[in-house]
């Protein structure tokens, strides 16, 4: 199997569940039952996995594969990131201003003055809404709200996102109010 040009993580394989090689498997899909409708899966090793059944489980999905017909096959599998290339989701059916997290990674981060920030290296959510890692050369990488606060346009022609600087928290926007990060001036050391 060839490495995928552009792989879309679409689960991870968790416990085996029975006796009959069912896997549980974490689904990223909106529809967790869906992760076997983009075609074969595939591993970073190259080995490519057909689903056959997929039904829900309280936090999971538990998938049988074609050729896992154990519980020592599944056991192998535990922690196995499972793949699809990017070209394999189905563009013709989003909205005019929706698109894939996938097609976020890579596009610049150029605020208003037209200064760059960075490129986005990944997306993630910790619970409290999404995150956009930026990096930038010899630069750490930041990361920024997913917000329509921080985030401005989406151009995925033109490889760029438009974002407002200060509402990403990479400028401080001048103001002494709460929660401003200007330092006190020092005590000067003087008796009563």
């Amino acid at each position: 199997m060839a490495k995928l040009e552009n792989p879309v993580l679409m689960g991870t394989v968790g416990a085996a569940q029975g006796l009959r090689g069912e896997v549980r498997v974490k689904s990223y899909t909106i529809d967790p039952t869906a992760i076997g409708d983009y075609g074969h899966l595939h591993t970073e090793d190259g080995r490519s996995f057909e689903v056959l059944e997929v039904r829900e489980a309280k936090n999971v999905v538990v998938v049988r594969f074609r050729g896992v017909n154990d519980r020592n096959a599944a056991e192998a599998l535990t922690g196995t990131d499972l793949y699809i290339e990017r070209d394999n989701l189905p563009d013709e059916e989003l909205d005019e201003d929706e698109f894939f997290y996938a097609d976020l990674e890579g596009l610049e981060a150029v605020d208003t003055d037209g200064r760059s920030h960075g490129k986005v290296t990944g997306i993630f959510d910790f619970g409290a809404g999404d995150l956009l890692e930026l990096k930038g050369p010899g630069k750490r990488p930041v990361l920024i709200p997913f917000s329509e606060a921080a985030v401005l346009e989406i151009d995925l022609e033109g490889g760029r996102l438009l974002i407002d600087a200060v509402a990403a928290g990479l400028e401080d926007d001048g103001n002494d109010g709460p929660g401003s990060r200007r330092r006190r001036p020092p005590q000067e050391d003087g008796g009563e």
